[in-house]
């Protein structure tokens, strides 16, 4: 699981608590579900299960992958719309190629992130490059669906490229524990990502025994999802591992420790936080688009089979059709 790793530690910022900070506790912890997406990729619904009101800002995450695919197995999406949401897509393992209608896109790869907001309204596709496809390989990433509140649905559609280099990279006190700041800020520190909703998107690699305590915005809510490994949250025995979400309390932090032993498959155990400023908002959601009402998501079926939200942009190799 490469994304951004360093060798020493020791020469990152490290992470401090304040005495009397609030450990938040463990609410729930859910499994997630195994499914296929897109062309059909397999993917863990990692929000299976848990109330929309915990999740607030966020509405849906897929871990995708972990696979090795074999030589002529990797597959993506075809075109599809979204509207009213960003997708935020965080690539740990191998090679995926975005484009959209606004032409905006590229490659994204160990460590990048591409923050697409939606918005009013775009087109776009997300495949492995053919390269990938003949030689076959590994491949694991996270899509995490980011809410919009109402008065922000209809802004225009953005791309930002958010290469694995400028996340900001912080460590434990003891040295035990590998930070990675993709979204908001983290004890003063701020990562690349530009959001309309207030949240903060974190990485975390915990070598075995080590514990991670981090401060966490009181307004925020506080999601740990493992992407490998096993440990506990809170600094309780409370035991979570591969494939799981727990949904914390109210407090000042989050803490997290992993297992004393892993096993060979995951030396070390990988979690990634979130949480956001609630919006408090009405929610509906219906494929692939994330509005306030039926009615908007009626008009968003309807815009998009008049051609309204977007066109695919025509490449000169694909010629005009």
């Amino acid at each position: 699981m490469p994304a951004v790793t360093v060798d020493d530690l020791s020469v990152l910022p490290r992470i401090e608590v304040r005495p009397d900070a609030r450990r938040r506790p463990v609410m729930s912890v859910t499994d997630a579900p195994s499914g296929l997406e897109g062309e059909g990729f397999p993917v863990r619904r990692a929000f299976a299960g848990v109330d929309l009101r915990a999740l607030d800002p966020f509405v849906h995450m897929d871990q995708m992958g972990e696979v090795e695919y074999a030589p002529g197995e990797p597959k993506g999406t075809a075109w599809h719309p979204h509207r009213g949401f960003e997708t935020v897509t965080y690539m740990i393992d191998g090679v995926f190629a975005h484009r959209d209608s606004t032409g905006g896109g590229g490659l994204i790869t160990n460590g990048d992130t591409q923050w697409m907001t939606a918005g009013a309204g775009i087109l776009h596709i997300e495949r492995p490059p053919e390269e990938l496809v003949a030689s076959g390989g590994l491949f694991h990433g996270i899509q995490l669906w980011v809410n919009l509140p109402s008065a922000d649905k209809w802004v225009s559609p953005r791309y930002q490229d958010l290469r694995a280099g400028r996340v900001e990279l912080l460590s434990s006190p003891d040295g035990g524990a590998l930070v990675r700041v993709i979204a908001g800020v983290v004890d003063g520190h701020a990562g690349p990502g530009s959001t309309h909703t207030p949240m903060a998107m974190v990485h975390a690699t915990l070598r075995p025994g080590a514990e991670l305590e981090f401060p966490w915005d009181p307004s925020f809510n506080a999601l740990v999802y493992v992407l490998a490994g096993q440990g506990a949250v809170a600094g309780t025995d409370r035991p979570i591992r591969r494939g799981q979400l727990a949904v914390l309390g109210a407090g000042d932090t989050v803490v997290v420790r992993s297992a004393a032993r892993q096993d060979a498959r995951s030396p070390d155990l990988e979690v990634l936080v979130l949480g956001g400023r609630p919006i408090g908002e009405p929610v509906v959601a219906y494929g692939p688009f994330v509005m306030n009402t039926r009615a908007e998501i009626a008009q968003a079926f309807e815009d998009y089979q008049r051609g309204l939200i977007g066109s695919v942009p025509v490449t000169p190799e694909e010629g005009p059709g």
